[in-house]
């Protein structure tokens, strides 16, 4: 199968983001678990780091717009890690949307081709995303 246009670096950092996901998923789904949303957290900034590289991932986290979302973020991370899981979970969700919300839509586009499930979840996807793309000059 042809792996299109990604480095290795690019696939590792796409395992560890998936990685990220699946402890995420699962310190939720065992109560807010600390460790497992910790492990989370470490395997989706790895996975992140390793998708567009360090300057990039810098630059991204430190744009004057994204703020907000990287301070809520790094707040929520630190409530995990000062065991208060749920209120760190929460925080950080909010930092997540608040980061990653202009790709929203991006992610609606391609949720809209699953057979029976996508056009709910693109427009799920679509609603989140406040209908338009808040900062459309970004590069990431």
């Amino acid at each position: 199968m042809p792996t299109m246009w990604l480095t290795d670096m690019q696939k590792i950092g796409i395992a560890c983001c998936s990685g990220g996901g699946f402890f995420f998923i699962g310190g939720v789904i065992l109560f807010f678990d600390r460790a497992m949303l910790a492990m989370g957290n470490i395997l989706f900034l790895l996975g992140l780091t390793l998708i567009i590289g360090l300057q990039k991932t810098a630059l991204f986290f430190a744009r004057r717009q994204k703020w907000k979302g990287t301070a809520a973020f790094v707040a929520g991370v630190a409530l995990i890690l000062l065991r208060w899981p749920l209120i760190g979970f929460v925080v950080e969700l909010y930092g997540i949307f608040v980061l990653f919300g202009d790709f929203f839509a991006t992610i609606a586009g391609f949720m809209g081709n699953v057979p029976v499930v996508g056009p709910y979840i693109a427009t799920a996807l679509e609603r989140m995303s406040s209908g338009g793309r808040r900062n459309a000059d970004l590069p990431v």
